[in-house]
């Protein structure tokens, strides 16, 4: 059987799981956003870093680790649905190593699903990137220049 001819389905599957985590994750980092924005209003008189401008990168950077952990248990999900992977650990494992390209040595995808592996390490480095500018963008605003 002839993988790329089944590679179909990872696009199908992966697209739209793209799609549904950049959607989840705007959406979270707006809430964060939101969340943040009494306080750093508080704190913008202020100038240079404090000790809540720290406190506010800390919690932004747990909540955006919360939110791309649930974005792998979202592609997770879809690979114990697809039968991709066996049990739940494994898939989460597999996920989250996927999102961030690290890899796994003992857990690997058949070969008719590594395309969608690859999807997934693709949406890793979209997510990311959102996040390492919405960071940069907290920074900016958490640590007003005088």
């Amino acid at each position: 059987m002839n993988p790329v001819i089944n590679w179909g389905i990872d696009w199908v599957w992966g697209l739209p799981l793209i799609v549904l985590t950049v959607v989840i994750h705007a959406y979270g980092l707006g809430f964060i956003n939101k969340k943040l924005a009494s306080t750093l209003n508080e704190e913008s008189q202020q100038r240079g870093v404090s000790s809540v401008s720290i406190l506010v990168m800390g919690g932004t950077a747990l909540w955006a680790t919360m939110l791309h952990g649930f974005e792998g248990m979202i592609w997770a999900t879809a690979y114990r649905l697809l039968g991709a992977l066996q049990d739940n650990k494994s898939a989460m494992l597999y996920s989250i190593c996927a999102l961030t390209t690290y890899g796994h040595e003992n857990i690997v995808l058949e070969p008719h699903w590594r395309m969608m592996g690859a999807l997934e390490a693709l949406n890793g480095w979209i997510l990311f990137g959102l996040t390492a500018a919405f960071l940069f963008t907290v920074m900016q605003k958490a640590w007003p220049q005088s």
